[in-house]
């Protein structure tokens, strides 16, 4: 068992993160193993064939062999530094990593993968490795993931949305309810069952570093060497509208009352969002968004309150009743 030990002043300290490196290493791995574990429904046979195209690169298989089911190199795999980490912060950190540490990296992964193609070892021994492994990941980025960041992203936020108020005002147990079956909040500290080892880290005052992702699901993820710190990477909680798309589809009933859009925010509305991560999951344009909530708000189905320099909605008690009697 894993467990990371939590003391007072590490609540102040933990904080989120949001990691699309880590997010397109994970749908470069499930594509490369194939099988339909963890992606949604669609997304393999959509994203195949580019996949397939950008497999034909040797520099795209080097990354790819970077990887393997129980390490990674570090120099891809960056930590992300809070909300508003980009794919172009990650880039510029994988391109500015010291190349001495990565060719290291790069032996140790190879070690562990030796069937890697003569191509592809060719691009991981030559002396400019790391920016063609960082242009070959770019470009996979821009071919696989960057039309879908968007709303993956909004995910994402909104998870952190809610875990955040629940660790504010009810404690760690809160937060992490939900989490991930196999994760609980236990005589302050956080136990990870599944590990083998049974190891004990104290996050020493630094906090916790928490990632919600899309594709770690039905799994999860925990770092605790550099260059990560003490980390947990999670389902975002809401991904099922991803996976089971029909969820997001209102009642008739509501729909008839409502109207089909502001009866799909107002479900969508489980958990508080904005109007721009509202725009973004639901596929609608902002404004024709923020024109429904204030209808929906008028009408006493919702309430908004500020956080940060973002406008949060979220449902009132009118609201779910009427969400319920309508299902």
């Amino acid at each position: 068992m894993l467990r990371y030990e939590v003391a007072a002043e590490d609540l102040a300290l933990s904080r989120f993160g949001i990691s699309p490196a880590f997010e397109l290493a994970t749908l470069l791995g499930l594509l490369e193993r194939g099988g339909e574990r963890a992606l949604p429904p669609g997304w393999r046979e959509r994203l195949g064939p580019e996949f397939a195209r950008l497999r034909a690169d040797p520099a795209v298989r080097a990354a790819l062999a970077l990887h393997n089911p129980r390490f990674g190199a570090d120099f891809i795999a960056i930590p992300p530094r809070g909300m508003e980490q980009t794919w172009a912060d990650d880039l510029a950190a994988i391109l500015a990593a010291p190349p001495e540490a990565a060719r290291a990296e790069i032996r140790a992964c190879l070690a562990a993968r030796p069937e890697t193609d003569r191509e592809a070892r060719a691009v991981l021994d030559a002396p400019d490795a790391v920016p063609l492994v960082a242009r070959a990941l770019d470009r996979a980025w821009h071919g696989l993931l960057a039309r879908d960041w968007p709303q993956l992203r909004a995910l994402c936020e909104r998870d952190v949305v809610h875990r955040a108020g629940e660790l504010g005002r009810r404690g760690w147990a809160a937060a992490l309810a939900g989490l991930h079956e196999n994760v609980r909040w236990r005589d302050g500290g956080i136990d990870i069952p599944p590990f083998d080892e049974t190891t004990t880290y104290s996050l020493r005052g630094g906090g916790l570093l928490l990632v919600p992702s899309v594709f770690v699901w039905p799994g999860f993820a925990a770092h605790h060497e550099e260059p990560w710190p003490c980390t947990l990477i999670y389902p975002a909680r809401g991904i099922s509208a991803l996976w089971e798309p029909g969820t997001a589809v209102p009642p008739e009933a509501l729909a008839a009352l409502l109207g089909r859009s502001r009866a799909r925010i107002l479900v969508a509305l489980d958990s508080p969002a904005s109007t721009t991560q509202l725009a973004r999951t639901l596929g609608q344009a902002p404004g024709a968004v923020a024109d429904h909530l204030a209808v929906l708000r008028a009408a006493g189905l919702l309430s908004r309150a500020r956080a940060g320099r973002s406008v949060l909605y979220r449902r009132t008690p009118m609201g779910d009743a009427l969400i319920g009697s309508a299902g």
